[in-house]
């Protein structure tokens, strides 16, 4: 009676051990989903942060180089126009024979000193005309931009085949079809993603 006991003892405390051992599997199985869950989403949060990062970014870039573009365009027009006027003063103050002529083609040579002037001011507050260097800013900025995308969807890919992993391999998909985890889709270029994005100025 008493070796009776002594078994059912042994039976209970080994029983217990294997409850206990795939209890604890059960929750290592379960967290390492959640986990690797988790981190399906963050990195895919992370491939939102990078998309808003380029809508946030490339309207302002564009809209600086275009303001670039613009000024230096106006400068350039402003220059041409200045060129022009110096051109057509002298020109009438070699031809003035009479002093009205002569007062006339100096007032013309005042009003281009004081285009020129304005031009000066201008210039000397932007000293350097940089429209080149903010295309190529935009160009880096740009492919930056796209790189910083590309390695945010790429690491969204990767945690999504470790999740699909731990889902479809033995002995974790046990715990995943009992407690839901579906694989998930990886992320896939939309038609037409083949071709580059057009900027315009």
């Amino acid at each position: 009676m008493a070796k009776k006991k002594n078994n059912t003892k042994i039976w209970l405390i080994v029983g217990g051990v294997i409850l206990i051992v795939l209890i604890l599997w059960l929750v290592m199985g379960y967290n390492k989903l959640i986990s690797l869950d988790n981190s399906v989403g963050e990195s895919w949060a992370n491939v939102e942060t990078q998309y808003q990062r380029r809508l946030d970014l490339i309207p302002n870039l564009v809209s600086t180089v275009e303001g670039a573009v613009a000024f230096e365009k106006d400068t350039q027009t402003q220059i041409a126009a200045i060129r022009t006027g110096v051109a057509k003063a002298k020109s009438a103050l070699a031809s003035a024979a009479t002093p009205e002529q002569q007062q006339a083609a100096l007032a013309e040579s005042d009003a281009v000193v004081s285009k020129f002037s304005g031009l000066n001011i201008n210039v000397e507050n932007y000293p350097q005309l940089k429209a080149t260097e903010n295309f190529l800013s935009l160009q880096d900025e740009l492919a930056g931009t796209e790189n910083r995308v590309a390695v945010a969807r790429k690491d969204f890919n990767a945690a999504i085949k470790r999740y699909n992993d731990a889902v479809r391999k033995v002995p974790t998909n046990l715990i995943a079809s009992m407690f839901g985890f579906e694989r998930k889709e990886s992320f896939a270029a939309v038609e037409g993603a083949e071709q580059a994005p057009k900027v315009e100025f």
